[in-house]
């Protein structure tokens, strides 16, 4: 009878075999594993032997190495396929890239920016237009004020030759 709220696991505890046992041959691990290796190894030998009387013809399956059950079962993934690396030298310079949405509107936005500040420096715009009435709306009522400020002045050197007389 266990104590405490946590079951024990049904595993057991890990075993793991020495060197020792290893080269004694009294190793826990299974008999057949050996076996079923040197099968491999003789497979292998023989592909290699065969591949290198064929020559070069099958040199591709033997660059694209499969891992695991990847030998066994085809996939197209597309996924899967990793993408090749460009070098810069295999990079056409002449070729442009497609902008996304945001850097099209982006361009767009200074563009417009800019052929109104042109069209505003020539006063082609109705801001500009108004603009430029204010301003010589401006000019108009400074210059009547300097007139007045003349006059005024003028008026006063009178009074003051009249009143010397």
């Amino acid at each position: 009878m266990g104590r405490g709220k946590f079951k024990a696991k049904p595993t057991g505890q890990r075993h793991f075999s020495t060197p020792e046992e290893m080269l004694a041959g009294t190793s826990s691990r299974p008999r057949t594993f050996k076996r079923q290796e040197a099968e491999y190894k003789a497979e292998e030998e023989s592909e290699e032997e065969s591949e290198q009387e064929s020559g070069e013809e099958s040199g591709d399956e033997t660059e694209q190495k499969r891992k695991g059950t990847q030998g066994v079962i085809e996939v197209n993934n597309p996924n899967l396929v990793k993408p090749k690396n460009l070098k810069a030298k295999d990079l056409d310079a002449g070729k442009t890239t497609e902008l996304s949405r945001r850097e099209r509107e982006e361009l767009e936005k200074q563009r417009a920016h800019e052929r109104y500040m042109r069209l505003q420096e020539q006063g082609k715009t109705e801001q500009a237009r108004k603009d430029l009435e204010r301003l010589a709306l401006i000019r108009q009522q400074r210059e009547e004020a300097a007139r007045k400020r003349e006059e005024e002045k003028a008026a006063r050197e009178q009074k003051k030759v009249e009143a010397r007389k």
